[in-house]
């Protein structure tokens, strides 16, 4: 300035001529300026073009003066002398901080002096009030002066301009979150402006009239200066406010905007301080409810400080390089454009410094060297985090899209490697129609490698969504509300099932409170948890809504196979879905895994069988359609439809029903709809029966999905087919929108009666009906289960002795491992099939229970209402227990642990089963022993009783003549880990990766694992009447009515004979049939199986279903294993053998308990002075009885004594 001066006073007289030759450098050096900035440099080419002219000696002083000058135009009028104003931009920013912080400290300096002054005389004056007497006569205080009231008006005034504006620059209301969003995208717009300035000379002219961006920059900070206002009407404290950040950046970017106004030039100046606004990003992202989580707000936080640093950074540089020192006169600076210098902070936080840009001014070098210390720490520490954040992002955390004509279910729970693989297997399985349903995994926890290989191995059908049901956000992502049903997956391994069926429930829970229609099929570990979802208030089994518990079917399999052995491995492969495997040489595998491939379907049946009876239509299905029906769903005149298994010859087919039958694959069930007796009656080969043109079929089409789902044929002309209603009938069972899911109608108590009556077989005797009595509780109060009073359990203990002295034989006996902290495995799920009541008294099976006193306290109160059961206190390791209870005289050995999952390896979880069943299997017996006991007590063992009647067609599982070795002794083990089957039979050579349905003691029913039952959640979705099937099969006629009752009392209640209760007892149960004698005897040794179920059908109305056959039968050389396996629904021209058992579906015989309808002890169990019962009775001949009369009271009361004591 100083040198620019000593310029213009060197002209001497000639001012005008001065002026002018000033004015002519001016332009001169503008239009330089112009050119170098048209080439990207900055306004520093000024001060080059200069140097280039300083070779002239005619101007000296020149070059100097071009320093100071700035980029001028004709249109602006700028300064003449082209002066820098840089200071007046930054005077008043400064000017306007430190006055106002001036204006603050002193107004806070007088209201103190203020204060302490008046201070004393404040407190005087309220002495003098309080002396002169400020009540009044009556005692109340008096009024506040005018003054007081005043003044607090005065104070009200300001309190609520203050509070209208803390109200305005809140996020609290709408008004506030608009004005703050706005604020910061004013913020980015101003920052935006100084992007495109900086690539402007720093300083230079400008017209406000003609700037554009000027006048926006201009608008936009009359807004500031506005919210600058509100901002200090609202703060609390003054001073610190006007230190803020927020604060501060106002201050050094509003007021040099209308300096520029003024002066008609800009300066870049301290602009880029606006970047320091992007650290409320996460704020405002925050008030738009857009971040919600805490790790999202953190990186928002962490990216929004790096960030507005490094801008801010690299504004500083930019100014001070392409400024230059002042005290060097501006003459070290160097053209560097903005996003050089956001490069040069980057190398420089980073470390790296490659040298290609670097600061040459003094200020910049200076701020540099603090800078690299805050930058480098800020480096070091936010970018590993912000990685780390980025890394731990979900990466399954978006949201489900639902396909157009698509379903999709919601899959969440227990979701590991083992459970996803089994259910896909099952659910994707190729026997089944195309599934067009998408599966969508919910979990909380990302998949391991494994997991996501799964995944992506399935990725057009199964996605993956990384959260909780528990949050009703997750719950949107997956679309719960539009998804066709919601699957809960539980740890069948868990070492606390109780705790796992709570989560379940609370899962439950959740889905139900966020959707209460969704339909739920969950699974639970405990039969007794059950009840707690009837407290869910939109849990509703007729909406389709379904608990498999897997305790209870578990231990109804294991009953069944106590009745009929094998039968647990048969009906568990009919309800999952296997691939057929052809095996080509003639060994049992080869017969058994034909019968593998076999599932249960349901399909409607055509309208050719309308009018037939059941067995009719079984036995022409079986014949010509190659399929075996088993049951079907029954639609009753009052709007009822119930699912009756084999239900006899008295019914009759209506139009529309429903069949359950079992294929290898759904596309043969599809024969049952279109058969049609005028296109296919003379076609042999099931294969070419196709869909016709009848009108029968068009007909049975329009029923399969009628309008409405209960409109029903007209059958009240037909006698034989609808019975006259009972009074007090108890209300149906049957949801009204899905199909019967907890329980089979056959054992309503409405349907026995009406349905049974027009079958000459199945018609009760009169002696049986004078046997009725009102007043002695046989049954509970559904009918369904033996009962008997409650008992204490010191009443049914043995010891080792009385065992050994109680002669047991045909028996059941269940070694169970367990104590007093071992979790419960629900035995009376195990006891209630074998002791349902569609069994005799007299064929009801003594079960004894081997094992800890303690545990089976625990057990106790749910079993003390069940007769013929005792308890031997001991361990099933020890074999003098197992001999004093004659286990090989047993027609079952059940072999349970409830200490299994307690263990964390696998490999050991069922040690206690396996070294029990070897324990049992290498034990030698004395032939005499039982053979003597049995012959003294004139011991029949049940169902080879020959004084049962003579056209009885079953006799029971024979018995083995004599057995000598515990190999021969029928046992069934649970196993939790399904790679531990290969320790229990040590001469097989099962390879250890062989499948569980694959393995000899599975083939042959002597091992069952829970696993088997993870097929029951995609059988359940994909027909609702399965489980219902499956549960009427296996529990014994467990209904809904009884859940409720036992959920309010844990026990069953006992109730009266009455034609209703007693009619529940005529319903199917599972027998085996023996082939060496008895009416069948002629097809046993090479008859065909189809003859066989053509006869039984017939005669009997017996429904034969598979073969339980020895292993080496199909050997020509005898053997001597006792082995036998199971065979499913074989072929109509199957061979059969003598020694074959056949697994059959039997009506309820009411004749059959004539010949035991008197019981009375032995004479052993008479002599024994001890308190503890017997299983063994003498059978009194009809004669005996009838040289005896008694009135209907006294026989049923000492009949009825003895199943006390039992």
């Amino acid at each position: 300035m100083a040198n620019g001066g000593g310029g213009g006073g060197s002209g001497g007289g000639g001012g005008g001529g001065g002026s002018s030759l000033r004015m002519s450098s001016n332009i001169h050096a503008n239009h330089l300026s112009l050119d170098a900035s048209s080439s990207s440099s900055s306004s520093s080419s000024s001060s080059s073009s200069s140097s280039s002219s300083s070779s002239s000696s005619s101007s000296v002083h020149e070059p100097k003066m071009d320093a100071l000058i700035i980029p001028v135009t004709m249109e602006v009028p700028c300064d003449s002398r082209g002066q820098r104003m840089w200071w007046a931009f930054l005077a008043s920013s400064m000017v306007t901080f430190f006055g106002g912080l001036f204006i603050i400290l002193l107004w806070r300096t007088l209201k103190y002096l203020w204060t302490v002054c008046c201070h004393c005389g404040g407190k005087t004056k309220e002495a003098q009030k309080i002396n002169n007497g400020s009540s009044q006569a009556d005692g109340t205080l008096k009024p506040v002066d005018e003054k007081e009231e005043a003044v607090a008006a005065e104070v009200g005034w300001m309190t609520s301009v203050k509070d209208w504006a803390g109200v305005m620059i809140s996020a609290q209301t709408l008004t506030g979150r608009v004005l703050v969003v706005l604020v910061f995208a004013l913020s980015i717009g101003a920052l935006v402006i100084y992007f495109i300035d900086s690539s402007n000379p720093i300083e230079s002219c400008q017209n406000f009239y003609k700037d554009f961006t000027l006048q926006i920059d201009m608008a936009f900070n009359v807004f500031f200066l506005l919210y600058f206002g509100l901002r200090f009407i609202a703060a609390n404290d003054k001073l610190w406010f006007w230190l803020e950040v927020n604060s501060v950046v106002d201050f050094f970017t509003v007021p040099p905007v209308f300096v520029s106004v003024y002066l008609n030039r800009s300066w870049l100046g301290l602009r880029f301080l606006r970047a320091l606004r992007l650290i409320q990003f996460s704020e405002i992202l925050q008030f738009l409810n857009i971040l919600k989580t805490s790790n999202s707000i953190k990186l928002v936080n962490l990216l929004s400080i790096f960030i507005s640093t490094w801008l801010t950074a690299a504004g500083f540089i930019h100014l001070v390089e392409n400024s230059g020192d002042p005290w060097e006169n501006f003459q070290n600076n160097q053209a560097l454009t903005y996003w050089e210098c956001v490069y040069l902070l980057m190398v420089t936080m980073s470390t790296v410094g490659y040298g290609d840009v670097y600061a040459k001014t003094t200020l910049g070098r200076l701020f540099m060297v603090f800078f690299i210390l805050g930058g480098l720490a800020m480096f070091a520490s936010y970018v590993p985090e912000i990685i780390e954040l980025i890394g731990n992002r979900k990466k399954y955390g978006g949201s489900y899209s639902a396909v157009s004509g698509r379903k999709h279910i919601v899959v969440c729970g227990h979701i590991t490697l083992e459970s996803v693989s089994n259910f896909l297997k099952d659910f994707l399985h190729k026997d089944r129609d195309d599934v067009n349903v998408e599966i969508v995994f919910l979990h909380n926890i990302s998949p391991n490698l494994e997991l996501e290989a799964l995944f992506k191995r399935h990725f057009t059908q199964v996605e993956f969504y990384q959260g909780s049901v528990l949050n009703p956000h997750d719950l949107a992502r997956v679309k719960i509300e539009s998804a066709d049903a919601c699957l809960i997956l539980a740890n069948k391994y868990c070492a606390d099932p109780d705790a796992e069926d709570a989560s379940n429930i609370m899962r439950v829970i959740s889905i139900k409170n966020y959707h209460p229609k969704i339909r739920i099929i969950t699974q639970m570990l405990q039969y007794h948890n059950k009840a707690h979802l009837l407290n869910i208030p939109s849990w509703n089994w007729k909406e389709g809504d379904d608990a498999i518990c897997l305790a209870e079917l578990k231990l109804g399999f294991i009953a069944q196979s106590c009745l009929a052995q094998g039968l647990s491995t048969m009906l568990a492969n009919l309800f999952s879905m296997r691939s057929f495997i052809k095996i080509e040489e003639d060994t049992w595998q080869k017969y058994y895994l034909e019968g593998v491939s076999n599932e249960m379907y349901t399909e409607y049946l055509s309208s050719a069988f309308v009018g037939l009876s059941f067995p009719t239509v079984c036995e022409l299905c079986f014949v010509k359609l190659k399929l075996l029906m088993i049951a079907i769903e029954y639609k009753s005149a009052n709007r009822e439809s119930r699912i009756l298994i084999n239900p006899g010859n008295h019914l009759k087919i209506q139009e529309g029903t429903l069949g359950f039958f079992i294929a290898s694959d759904a596309k043969e069930v599809k024969r049952a709809f279109f058969y049609c007796k005028a296109c296919h009656d003379d076609i042999t080969d099931p294969k070419r029966i196709k869909k016709c043109g009848c009108k029968r079929l068009k007909v049975a089409a329009r029923s399969r999905y009628p309008k409405d789902p209960f409109e029903f044929k007209d059958t009240t002309h037909n006698p034989r087919l609808v019975a006259e209603p009972v009074e007090d009938e108890q209300p149906s069972t049957l949801s009204p929108k899905k199909k019967q899911r907890n329980g089979g109608m056959r054992n309503s108590p409405s349907s026995s009666p009406k349905l049974m009556r027009h079958d000459p077989l199945l018609i009760p005797g009169n002696d049986q009906i004078d046997n009725m009595d009102s007043n002695v509780k046989k049954y509970d109060s559904t009918g369904m289960f033996h009962w008997c009073a409650p008992k204490e359990i010191e009443k049914v203990i043995l010891t080792r002795s009385e065992a050994a002295m109680t002669v047991l034989s045909g028996h059941v006996v269940v070694c169970i491992f367990g104590d007093v902290s071992s979790a419960l495995i629900g035995l009376r799920n195990l006891v209630m099939p074998l002791r349902a009541s569609n069994f005799h008294y007299h064929e009801l099976k003594h079960i004894v229970f081997v094992g800890s006193i303690e545990y089976l306290k625990r057990e106790w109160e749910t079993l003390h209402n069940f007769p013929k059961v005792s308890i031997l206190p001991g361990t099933p390791l020890s074999r003098a227990d197992l001999r004093a209870v004659n286990i090989n005289l047993c027609d079952m050995c059940v072999i349970l642990s409830a200490n299994q999952n307690n263990i964390d390896d696998t490999s050991l979880q069922d040690k206690e089963c396996i070294l029990a069943s070897l324990n049992i299997k290498s034990m030698q017996f004395d032939d005499s022993i039982g053979v003597l006991q049995a012959n003294s007590q004139g011991f029949t063992p049940p169902g080879m009783d020959r004084s049962s009647p003579d056209n009885s067609p079953v006799h029971g599982m024979l018995r083995q003549p004599s057995i000598t070795t515990g190999v021969n002794i029928p046992i069934i083990t649970e196993l939790v880990n399904d790679t531990n089957v290969q320790f229990l039979d040590q001469d097989d050579d099962d390879d250890p990766d062989t499948e569980l349905y694959l393995t000899q003691p599975f083939a042959c029913g002597t091992a069952f694992a829970v696993s088997v039952l993870d097929s029951l959640m995609s059988a359940t979705y994909f027909n609702d009447n399965i489980l219902t099937l499956i549960r009427t099969l296996v529990t014994g006629g467990a209904t809904p009515e009884l859940e409720a009752l036992i959920a309010e009392e844990n026990a069953l209640r006992g109730g009266y004979s009455t034609p209703q209760t007693l009619a529940n007892r005529d319903r199917c149960r599972v027998a085996q049939l023996a082939l060496l004698d008895g009416p069948f005897a002629d097809l046993g040794d090479g008859g065909c199986y189809g003859d066989l179920f053509c006869k039984a059908l017939k005669t009997y109305n017996m429904l034969c279903f598979g073969i339980y056959r020895l292993r080496d039968a199909h050997l020509s050389t005898p053997s001597q294993c006792t082995k036998r396996y199971v065979i499913t629904n074989p072929p109509y021209e199957f061979e059969l053998v003598p020694t074959d058992l056949i697994f059959c579906l039997m009506q309820f015989d009411h004749n059959a308990g004539q010949s035991r309808a008197s019981l009375s002890h032995s004479s052993h169990s008479s002599q024994s002075s001890s308190k503890k019962s017997s299983s063994v009775h003498s059978i009194p001949s009809t004669a005996n009885r009838q040289n005896r009369p008694k009135s209907r009271e006294s026989r049923d009361k000492q009949k009825y004594v003895q199943e006390e004591r039992l």
